[in-house]
């Protein structure tokens, strides 16, 4: 049976964020220890567990057929590949950073600067697009000690917290990039291996909805549910219960995670009543 070949990185915060998606999907990867390659017993998926700057031009010349891997990095590479579907972890940023004792209020200021990155194409983008010449230090790793040494007046990196450049004494000034996990394909998929992806793009769809909504229960007063149910549209709109109790019901519907507290609040104020919040594990829409 042809299995869809789906790389990711082979260690690190997107590996561990990449496997516990796949397994919130109901897909089980059989791993070996320093495994370079897992099969899944119960989808038709191979897993290739390769170095992180490597995967985009795998997935471009058919090794894999898939990847998860940080939207920076497929910018970067810039290989055609197509964006199928972004994730919404791992999210980070590619910035420019000077040493904190710098005065650095202006991009202007790395006119004619040495600037050390491993992101090379997104930093000569960023660049041209603002009009500024710099000598660009392309370096694949331990970008944060080249202003210490003398090899860069400046950087351009990943960022995610900001403690790495806090250790090296390095201050962030202008983001370059907004980047997150997504799900890229190579273009030329054959029918079946589409069709498995499809399947695969369902899954996480439904994975990610849940992750970002909450199942709410209510009870509330009749005279208030116009108020309630304008709070509550739910998918389409809430499910209403009567309860024993005369002039009050139970309301059932989804809330968004990033906006539940706020509308708890206005639920509370409207009348409403034992409220339960609950996680939803998946969510098909």
């Amino acid at each position: 049976m042809e299995k869809l070949k789906i790389a990711i990185q082979k260690s690190g915060r997107l590996n561990e964020d990449t496997i516990a998606l796949l397994k919130d999907c109901g897909i089980s990867i059989n791993n070996g220890t320093d495994c370079l390659m897992a099969q899944s017993s119960n989808f038709p998926v191979e897993v290739l567990y390769l170095r992180n700057s490597d995967i985009p031009q795998y997935v471009r010349d058919g090794v894999a057929d898939v990847a998860i891997i940080g939207s920076n990095t497929e910018y970067e590479k810039n290989t055609g590949n197509t964006i199928v579907l972004p994730l919404g972890f791992s999210k980070c940023r590619v910035s420019m950073a000077v040493p904190k004792n710098v005065q650095c209020n202006e991009v202007s200021y790395f006119n004619g600067k040495k600037i050390a990155t491993s992101y090379p194409r997104t930093l000569r983008t960023f660049l041209e697009n603002n009009n500024i010449t710099a000598e660009i230090h392309e370096i694949s790793g331990s970008v944060e000690i080249a202003p210490s040494i003398g090899l860069a007046d400046g950087i351009c990196d990943i960022v995610s917290s900001g403690s790495t450049l806090f250790k090296n004494g390095l201050v962030e000034k202008f983001k370059v990039l907004e980047s997150e996990a997504v799900l890229i394909a190579n273009p030329s998929l054959s029918a079946i291996k589409q069709n498995i992806l499809d399947q695969l793009t369902f899954r996480i769809k439904a994975v990610l909805d849940s992750r970002s909504n909450k199942y709410i229960m209510l009870n509330a007063p009749e005279e208030s549910l116009e108020t309630i149910c304008a709070l509550l549209p739910g998918q389409k709109s809430p499910t209403i219960i009567p309860l024993h109790k005369k002039g009050w019901v139970s309301l059932h519907s989804v809330v968004q995670e990033s906006t539940f507290w706020e509308v708890i609040g206005q639920l509370k104020a409207a009348g409403a009543e034992g409220i339960l919040v609950l996680p939803i594990e998946k969510m098909i829409l």
